[in-house]
């Protein structure tokens, strides 16, 4: 069965059957301890009441119409979206990088409506990962991703993240949109300096450009709160979630301010699945319980407490260089090889994930509890304390 699948990823030698809470199960009744969470996908651990109930519920009336109609859910959604942050419209789609797609065709449509000759140019930041279709992956700022796919798209612009001489060298009347990932996820966990983002923000009014926040991975809770720009006290103009929002449902969202509203009118862009009324329901599911079910009220204690735990193992093993981080999107920065302490973190039945080239990651759900906190740490405590990096 292995050799129908495309051979695109990495994987371990294990097949998932079941799971509940941050317990996952394998196909021979194994548990393991789930700290990628889907890659910060599962918000609300696995077989979460609320998203069963709403993919029941929902299935039975209606799946999938067309957006050439309205539906209940998409509606219902959007509003929830916009009654929580400072924006104004939605567009739906499937993921991540469908999200930045998006943001990215508003951003030159938005140039292409100013009196600016060429103004289509779009800054990056250096390690950033915005996703693998060729317009996200041309604004990605990691070689290894792009090398094998060039020619990209044209009129882009990569700077040094938290560099604010560099951005300033690289802004001028030509440029459309700066995009930032308030946290580089894939890059290493690597957070946005609140100047570096002030900046940002002053140079695009300045020169009448767009900021778009990539939340895709930080965003929907994971920092504390339910976008990830509330914790910087910097407002975008176009915000791209995903991942989160569906808890493990495919789902993504580009949302904008009345000024990025304007970009798009009929025929401009488009996504068959994108705000179907299966997809929309989970994520009125999801929002009720992060939102008003009070899940993302804990998370700033959780993150301390998880933390500061972190901190404790750090001190007595060399192996650990820096916790990084915030929320729960916490990064272990090693010393050593990151592939092998994942993989001896996996035969001890914990789930981690590497981002970048010597960063573990701890993604868990947003509603794990204190003992499940510790039951993870003590496995990986254990690893740390064998391994030889």
């Amino acid at each position: 069965m292995e050799n129908c699948i495309m051979n695109t990823y990495g994987r371990y030698d294990v097949c998932f059957e079941s799971g509940l809470g941050c317990k996952i199960y394998d196909d021979k009744g194994v548990e393991y301890v789930d700290f990628v969470s889907g890659v910060a996908v599962n918000c609300l651990g696995h077989s979460h009441p609320a998203i069963i109930n709403a993919i029941v519920t929902q299935s039975s009336k209606l799946i999938h119409s067309s957006n050439y109609y309205w539906n209940a859910t998409h509606k219902v959604l959007a509003k929830k979206l916009i009654d929580n942050c400072n924006h104004n419209k939605v567009f739906f789609c499937n993921s991540g990088t469908e999200a930045v797609e998006a943001a990215l065709k508003i951003a030159r449509k938005y140039g292409k409506l100013k009196d600016v000759k060429d103004k289509n140019e779009i800054i990056y930041m250096d390690n950033s990962f915005h996703g693998r279709t060729i317009g996200a992956l041309s604004v990605t700022g990691q070689e290894k991703y792009q090398q094998d796919f060039r020619p990209l798209i044209e009129g882009v612009k990569k700077v040094n993240f938290n560099d604010i001489e560099d951005l300033k060298r690289n802004f001028d009347e030509k440029v459309c949109a700066v995009i930032i990932e308030p946290i580089q996820g894939e890059g290493g966990i690597n957070i946005a300096s609140a100047e570096f983002l002030e900046k940002a923000r002053n140079l695009c009014d300045k020169y009448d450009a767009l900021l778009i926040f990539d939340e895709v991975q930080c965003g929907m809770g994971r920092l504390g709160s339910l976008f990830a720009y509330k914790k910087f006290n910097v407002i975008p103009d176009v915000i791209c979630i995903a991942k989160a929002l569906g808890g493990g449902f495919p789902i993504g969202a580009t949302i904008t301010n009345v000024k990025a509203s304007i970009a798009f009118v009929p025929g401009d862009h488009g996504s068959t699945f994108g705000g179907n009324p299966l997809g929309c329901a989970v994520g009125v599911a999801v929002l009720t319980e992060l939102v008003d079910g009070g899940v993302i009220d804990e998370i700033d204690e959780k993150s301390t407490y998880l933390i500061e735990r972190l901190l404790k193992i750090k001190e007595k093993y060399d192996a650990i260089d820096e916790i990084k981080g915030m929320g729960l999107l916490i990064g272990i920065k090693l010393k050593g090889d990151t592939k092998k302490f994942c993989k001896s973190c996996f035969d001890k039945k914990l789930l981690v994930i590497a981002a970048g080239d010597n960063v573990v990651r701890l993604l868990p759900p947003l509603n794990v509890s204190k003992p499940e906190i510790d039951e993870a740490l003590d496995i990986l405590e254990l690893v740390i304390s064998e391994i030889n990096l």
